[in-house]
């Protein structure tokens, strides 16, 4: 009994300690006329309130999404929570290589300014595959975004000042890459984890790379959200989730503060391929900070999508 009473006592002070605590908003309000911002994932959850978010700043912004009909319900959701009709959406598979070259061709075919990408979209813990052989988890948020960052690079650098904004997770400290299997897909957490700690180590190569050139690239880790990646799993394990999200979690609002922040305030100039969370510069383990693990990531990106 005094056991439970313990773990009771224990859980209600955590849950006082998580209501009380005040995520910072972004309260940057500069005007983001004439800039032109792409988000990935931009229909739902963390990319849809970064969306209204930049919006809501003058920002012309375009979602990209796989799935039309849900883009464009978001496209309306997103113009009438901003006020503003300067939003549009764009087809996007980051599970298909060939979707990815065919996306940055259309887009750098219509768009004539590149201000801000937002690499937002995330596949959760699956064990699955692409289409064109890589585990779901690396492919999509890993090389996914790597291949897509570098077929806009060139418009990023004709826009500069310009920014990348990638989106991790804190669960990278809970595994290293192993570069003899990148391709690795046995435990999904684990290759979730691997995936996110790829975010990182790409946004510090991009970081070194772009020095002097005008395009500037932040991480961010937005926090345990309340969000609907959980439509992925089985309705018994949603429902768990569900009920963790509710006891645990952050509103995607709060969580978007973060990226928005990254995308407008001109003091993160000055922390150019840094780890953000809660509006700040955030410390990451010793091994997430190895420049000779992120070019050696950078590079064998390169040979697995074939970037020449």
């Amino acid at each position: 009994m005094y056991v439970l009473g313990t773990v009771v006592a224990s859980l209600v002070c955590f849950l006082l300690l998580k209501w009380t605590k005040k995520r910072r908003f972004c309260l940057d309000t500069k005007r983001l006329h004439g800039k032109t911002v792409l988000i990935t994932g931009g229909h739902c959850g963390i990319g849809k309130e970064t969306a209204i978010g930049l919006a809501v700043r003058g920002a012309r912004v375009i979602i990209a999404c796989r799935d039309a009909g849900k883009a464009e319900e978001a496209v309306r959701e997103i113009r009438r929570a901003s006020c503003s009709m300067n939003v549009q959406h764009m087809e996007l598979d980051l599970a298909n290589l060939q979707s990815i070259r065919d996306f940055s061709e259309a887009l750098l075919k219509r768009e004539k300014r590149l201000d801000v990408l937002i690499n937002n979209a995330g596949m959760p813990c699956v064990l699955d595959w692409t289409d064109d052989g890589f585990s779901m988890c690396f492919g999509f948020n890993h090389l996914g975004h790597f291949l897509l960052t570098n077929l806009l690079l060139g418009r990023l650098k004709e826009s500069a000042p310009s920014r990348v904004i990638s989106l991790t997770s804190s669960m990278y400290k809970y595994q290293k890459l192993d570069f003899q299997d990148l391709n690795y897909n046995i435990v999904p957490f684990f290759t979730y984890c691997r995936s996110k700690l790829a975010n990182i180590y790409f946004t510090q190569e991009l970081a070194r790379m772009m020095e002097g050139k005008g395009v500037t690239a932040y991480s961010v880790h937005p926090g345990f959200v309340h969000s609907n990646w959980t439509s992925h799993f089985s309705t018994v394990f949603r429902m768990i989730l569900w009920l963790v999200m509710v006891l645990f979690s952050v509103p995607c609002e709060a969580a978007a503060q973060t990226v928005i922040h990254c995308a407008v305030a001109d003091e993160v100039l000055q922390h150019n391929g840094k780890f953000f969370f809660d509006c700040q510069p955030a410390k990451l383990h010793p091994f997430a900070e190895d420049e000779g693990a992120a070019k050696k990531l950078w590079e064998a990106s390169e040979r697995m999508v074939n970037l020449t």
